[in-house]
């Protein structure tokens, strides 16, 4: 909008001069309706890139976002499934990888039981049975399979999808004290100075500053986070399940 403000009355201003040079340099009018029409024609199109490129930025941005939003997905799914198996989350992509590659997830069932309580049973004179729960092994299911259904698409996860060619996903894990609990936490973003690298600067710098319910707020993509026990990504629910 301040854009269009600021081409409006540069035009107002050149056009006011040329009015005024025609009154005073009337042998020069066929050569001033010239360099007029010039800067119609030039104010116009600067009129309408200033309308035409935040529309496009917009559309390229949501095209990539969502594209990158997969990607952290599959990086916290997997994340959570090393949580799951090891108790903690992986700092490298290299040992994420390998982890999908070998690790397996135990199919387990739970049911209901009851047994004899021996001490009850000793002080009461009578057979006296407790609860308990038995959980039984079913089998195994690798963890690739499980989560990408065969497919090896985990292993260039650490590739940011579009953007900048060759960048890579940042990625760190480790604990944080909580309640006097080391809790694992982890932690996968990428700048979006990265995923719109090619794009205008000035709305680069816009969108960088963001702060809406509705957009992604902060400087980068990301999912999880160091400070705190969270595992959420930080864009909004129009791009799709945070969570």
């Amino acid at each position: 909008m301040l854009n269009i403000i600021l081409i409006a009355v540069a035009a107002l201003v050149v056009a006011v001069i040329l009015v005024k040079l025609v009154e005073k340099l009337p042998k020069l009018k066929p050569f001033l309706i010239i360099v007029l029409w010039v800067l119609i024609g030039f104010f116009g199109y600067q009129t309408y890139m200033s309308i035409y490129e935040p529309i496009q930025f917009n559309k390229i941005k949501n095209e990539r976002y969502l594209q990158v939003i997969e990607s952290l997905k599959d990086i916290r799914d997997s994340q959570l499934a090393h949580k799951q198996v090891t108790g903690k989350f992986a700092g490298k992509f290299d040992d994420l990888i390998k982890f999908i590659d070998t690790a397996q997830f135990t199919i387990t069932q739970r049911r209901d039981s009851s047994i004899i309580d021996k001490e009850m049973t000793k002080r009461y004179g009578v057979d006296t049975y407790k609860d308990i729960v038995i959980i039984d092994t079913l089998g195994f299911v690798p963890v690739k399979d499980s989560l990408f259904k065969g497919q090896d698409t985990y292993k260039n996860m650490m590739n940011v999808p579009v953007g900048k060619p060759g960048a890579k996903f940042e990625m760190q894990a480790g604990f944080i004290m909580q309640n006097k609990l080391n809790i694992p936490v982890f932690e996968a973003k990428v700048k979006k100075d990265v995923i719109l690298y090619d794009q205008n600067k000035d709305l680069l710098v816009q969108e960088n500053q963001v702060v809406s319910v509705d957009g992604v707020n902060g400087d980068a993509l990301k999912v999880g986070s160091m400070e705190e026990v969270n595992t959420t990504g930080n864009w909004p629910k129009t791009y799709g399940a945070n969570e």
